[in-house]
């Protein structure tokens, strides 16, 4: 095992009803409130009434920037920190999913920051400070409601690159089953692939004698499959929601990592496939950990046969893990099929056009990955795997 500091400082406030307490949470970090969020459905719930009202009760003045989308673009960014400039603006509320919590916290990183935003997202220059977050989540998936990091979409060349810095931790975040209650079938199912792969990027290390975050990161997986057809057959099953919502945020908060060094190519890769083509990220994850698996895991039988084992319950043969290794493979796609994910690039509607041009931006900076190094070749080769 590593040696780790683990600081986790957002406050989680969990259960029904709790969007309720957003005023007074917020109240402590000044008076102008820039309220973030996606279309129109906070508003059609009466999630956006009610945050306003209790934004109010606190005499917090509030400035409004709708119209995120998913895959999260810089030139809402932008305008978001020429507001939060012009009006001097304290605190940022997110209410939504990963995508508005990711805008929020690059609109809270340029606000405190005197040239272009997207500057972090190079390596041109790095995060020092940004305004306090909050956020009222709506979508379990991302994870970003405690996690320190961001992910943008430049429209100019479409790249999609993620930055972070501890500063990005949201000061609290609410988390209230209930309100992912009428999320779309497809866009809970997109959540659970997101949570999970957030687990196995963590899960598939090189450092030895990790059995306790090991073990952790298997009852997270176990739980969400567990659960993942209830919520999908049962959208009002607040057990069922409560467990899929809490293990969406114990996936990301760094807690499963500690100890440990993760790989992330697989979210690399799932970048570059979503930057061009702009499908959901979760439905990218589905696609590309399978092919990455098929690809990578003689590096490591032995983790592999121990992934198939105590999260899909398959039966170790140890005269051949090889053949353990591949049925926890494919027991991975067969559920993230079962959910209605794709899990090849033909059932999103893509082709090999940009394969040479993925796998060239996706390595301009360098080896994607930690579990095994992948370069252009390797990336090229993962997406026929995935096709």
């Amino acid at each position: 095992m590593k040696d780790f500091v683990f600081h986790n400082s957002t406050k989680l406030i969990f259960g029904k009803d709790k969007e309720q307490l957003v005023g007074q949470e917020s109240v402590a970090y000044g008076k102008k409130l820039l309220l973030h969020y996606g279309g129109g459905s906070i508003k059609e719930s009466g999630l956006y009434d009610r945050v306003v009202q209790s934004l109010h009760e606190q005499d917090i003045e509030v400035f409004e920037l709708g119209g995120v989308k998913p895959n999260p673009r810089v030139s809402l960014v932008r305008e978001g920190v020429s507001l939060c400039k012009e009006h001097n603006i304290d605190f940022i509320l997110a209410v939504g999913g990963g995508s508005v919590i990711d805008s929020a916290k690059a609109i809270a990183a340029g606000a405190k920051y005197d040239g272009d935003v997207w500057d972090f997202f190079t390596g041109k220059s790095t995060v020092k400070d940004c305004l306090p977050i909050g956020v009222v989540l709506t979508i379990p998936a991302a994870g970003s409601e405690s996690s320190d990091g961001t992910v943008i979409t430049n429209e100019d060349g479409l790249y999609k690159r993620a930055t972070g810095h501890i500063t990005m931790r949201p000061k609290f975040a609410i988390l209230n089953p209930v309100l992912t209650y009428t999320l779309p079938s497809y866009q809970t199912a997109c959540g659970i692939t997101d949570m999970m792969a957030h687990i196995l990027e963590r899960y598939f290390t090189n450092e030895k004698n990790v059995e306790l975050t090991d073990r952790l990161c298997e009852a997270a997986l176990k739980t969400i499959i567990n659960n993942a057809h209830t919520v999908l057959e049962d959208p009002t099953n607040y057990d069922a929601r409560a467990e899929i919502m809490w293990s969406g945020t114990i996936a990301h908060n760094d807690l499963l990592g500690t100890g440990r060094i993760g790989d992330w190519a697989s979210h690399d890769i799932e970048h570059e496939i979503s930057g061009i083509y702009d499908i959901a990220h979760g439905a990218g994850l589905a696609i590309v950990f399978p092919a990455w698996m098929k690809y990578v895991y003689k590096h490591d039988i032995n983790r592999f046969a121990q992934f198939a084992n105590r999260v899909w319950d398959v039966e170790i043969d140890l005269n051949n893990l090889e053949k353990t290794a591949l049925a926890g493979i494919q027991k991975t796609e067969q559920f993230f099929s079962s959910i209605g994910m794709p899990v090849t690039l033909k059932e999103a509607n893509i082709g090999e056009e940009h394969f040479e041009e993925m796998a060239k931006k996706g390595t301009e900076r360098g080896p994607l990955g930690n579990f095994v190094k992948l370069y252009e070749d390797d990336l090229i080769q993962i997406f026929h795997l995935a096709k």
